[in-house]
C-alpha cells in the first residue's frame, strides 16, 4: 500500500502502480526485449492488459537507459487519448525538474531521457530520430506501408554515438483482418527474423467470466474472435461472411405488421428495403431497388406496393446525410418520402441518427443480427423478394487494402440501409465493456 506523500498529485500518479496480476505469456512479453527480441508482436484481446504492460515497460526502460523514446498510434488525438496521462502518471512527472511540454506531448526525465507520444497519420514523424525504443498500439489501423516505408527503416538508423545499440519497439493491437499486421505475425509465427516474436494471449484469460459472456451475446462471432480472442478474421474479404443458408426464410409480410423502410440514397441504385421486427428478431422480406431514380419515386413506388397494407403506419430508417437541406428549409430526400406518404393516407415516424454511425460499428451490429458469438441467428432475408439483399450480405467484399471500406457494387447500397436500421434498433453497445478496467491489469 502507498502512503500519502502530502502531494494530491504525486499520490494520484504513484497509485497507478498498483499490482497486476501475473499471466506466463505478459512475464515472457515483458523480458523479450532483454532476451533479444526486438520487435515483440502482441495481437491480444481488448483489455486484457497488453497496453498496461507496453506503458509501464516503457517507462522502466526509459529511466534505466538514456535516450529518446517513443508511444505511437494511428493518429495523435489516438496517441495522446491511450498514453498521455498514463505516461506522465507511470514517470511521476510531478516530481521532474523539467515539466512535459503539453504543446509537443514530451515527457523529460531527470536522467535526461525524453518520451515523445506522437501520432503516425504521417509516418514520416518518426524519422530522423535515433530512438532507443517505442511503443505503437492499434498497429492494424496505421497505414499499411509504414512499417516498412518509414517505421522500421527509422528504428534499424544505427547512432553513430551508439553504434552497437539496436531500437527496439512493441507492436500492440487487435487483429483486423487479413492485414499487414497479420503478415508480421505469420513471419513471425514462421520464424523469418528472430528479431520478431508474437505475444498472445485472450481476454478470456484475463477479465471475469461475466464481462466475456456480455460480451458474447452483444457482438458477432467475428467481431468477438477478432476484439476478445485476438483472432485474425475475415479470411475471404466477405464482410458478412457468417450469412448464409440459415439467415434465408420464405416468411410474408402480414397485412397486420409494423412494417420498417429503411434507406440508403444513391441515385443509381436507389435501394430501400422493408421489413418488420418479430421479437428481437428482424425479418427483411422486400425491397425497392430502382435505377436513376431519386427518393420520390421510391416512395411512390412503396405506396403503390402496399396500397393494401392494412396497418397504415411505417417507420423510417436510413442515411443522416439524407436530411440535406432541411436546416434551411429545403426539401430533403426524407421530406419528398413523407409527403408523398401523407399525400397516400400513410402515418410515418423518423427514427435517424443525427450522425451516420461508425463504418465498422455500422457492419458490426449486421454481423451480431446474422450470428452472434453465442449461434444465435436473428435476421433473416426473403431471397426471393429481396434479391438485392440476399445477394448484397452473402456477397459484399471489403475494398482491397481496407479494413472496413466496402468495394462499391450495386448490391453494397442496400447493405449499407440495412446498418443504417440495425444500428439504429440494436448497436452494438461498448461504452461499459470499454470503460471497463480491471485493477491488476
Amino acid at each position: 500500500m502507498i502512503t500519502s506523500t502530502g502531494n494530491p498529485v504525486l499520490d494520484k500518479q504513484l497509485s497507478r502502480w498498483y499490482p497486476l496480476i501475473d499471466h506466463p505469456v505478459q512475464l515472457a512479453l515483458v523480458a523479450a526485449v532483454d532476451n533479444g527480441i526486438r520487435f515483440p508482436l502482441v495481437p491480444a484481446g481488448r483489455r486484457s492488459g497488453k497496453t498496461e504492460r507496453a506503458k509501464r515497460f516503457l517507462v522502466k526502460k526509459a529511466n534505466s537507459v538514456q535516450g529518446l523514446y517513443f508511444a505511437a498510434a494511428p493518429t495523435h488525438d489516438q496517441a495522446k487519448k491511450i498514453f498521455w496521462d498514463d505516461l506522465k502518471a507511470f514517470s511521476l512527472s510531478e516530481t521532474h525538474p523539467r515539466r512535459p511540454s503539453e504543446s509537443n506531448r514530451i515527457i523529460y526525465l531527470p536522467n535526461g531521457s525524453e518520451i515523445h507520444v506522437i501520432g503516425l497519420d504521417k509516418p514520416q514523424r518518426i524519422e530522423g530520430v535515433h530512438w532507443k525504443g517505442g511503443l505503437i498500439d492499434e498497429i492494424a489501423d496505421i497505414k499499411s506501408d509504414a512499417w516498412q516505408t518509414n517505421i522500421l527503416p527509422a528504428l534499424n538508423t544505427v547512432n553513430p554515438l551508439d553504434p552497437d545499440y539496436r531500437a527496439w519497439c512493441w507492436l500492440l493491437g487487435v487483429p483486423d483482418g487479413l492485414n499487414h499486421y497479420y503478415d508480421l505475425c505469420q513471419a513471425a509465427e514462421a520464424g523469418k527474423d528472430q528479431n520478431f516474436k508474437v505475444f498472445h494471449w485472450k481476454s478470456s484469460e484475463i477479465l471475469p467470466k461475466d464481462v466475456i459472456e456480455s460480451m458474447r451475446m452483444a457482438m458477432s462471432e467475428k467481431q468477438f474472435k477478432q476484439e476478445f480472442e485476438a483472432s485474425f478474421e475475415t479470411a475471404s474479404g466477405r464482410i458478412y461472411d457468417d450469412y448464409g443458408v440459415a439467415n434465408t426464410t420464405q416468411e410474408q409480410i402480414q397485412p397486420h405488421e409494423q412494417l420498417y423502410w429503411y434507406h440508403d440514397f444513391n441515385y443509381t441504385p436507389m435501394s430501400s428495403g422493408v421489413g418488420v421486427q418479430r421479437g428481437s428478431s428482424l425479418f427483411l422480406l422486400d425491397e425497392i431497388v430502382l435505377t436513376s431514380a431519386v427518393s420520390r419515386q421510391s416512395a411512390e413506388e412503396f405506396v403503390e406496393r402496399f396500397k393494401d397494407h392494412q396497418n397504415k403506419h411505417v417507420i423510417i430508417f436510413g442515411d443522416p446525410a439524407g436530411r440535406a437541406g432541411e436546416k434551411h428549409g429545403h426539401a430533403s430526400d426524407y421530406t419528398d418520402i413523407e409527403t408523398v406518404l401523407s399525400a397516400s393516407g400513410w402515418k410515418y415516424t423518423r427514427k435517424v441518427k443525427k450522425a451516420a454511425p461508425a463504418i465498422k460499428d455500422r457492419q458490426n451490429a449486421v454481423r451480431a443480427k446474422i450470428k452472434n458469438a453465442a449461434g444465435e441467428i436473428s435476421l433473416f432475408v426473403n431471397s426471393e423478394k429481396a434479391p438485392y439483399t440476399h445477394k448484397g450480405l452473402a456477397t459484399v467484399q471489403l475494398k482491397k487494402g481496407s479494413t472496413f471500406i466496402e468495394e462499391d457494387s450495386e448490391t453494397q447500397h442496400i447493405t449499407t440501409a440495412v446498418g443504417y436500421m440495425v444500428d439504429y434498433l440494436f448497436p452494438i453497445v461498448k461504452s461499459e465493456i470499454m470503460k471497463f478496467k480491471l485493477k491488476g491489469l
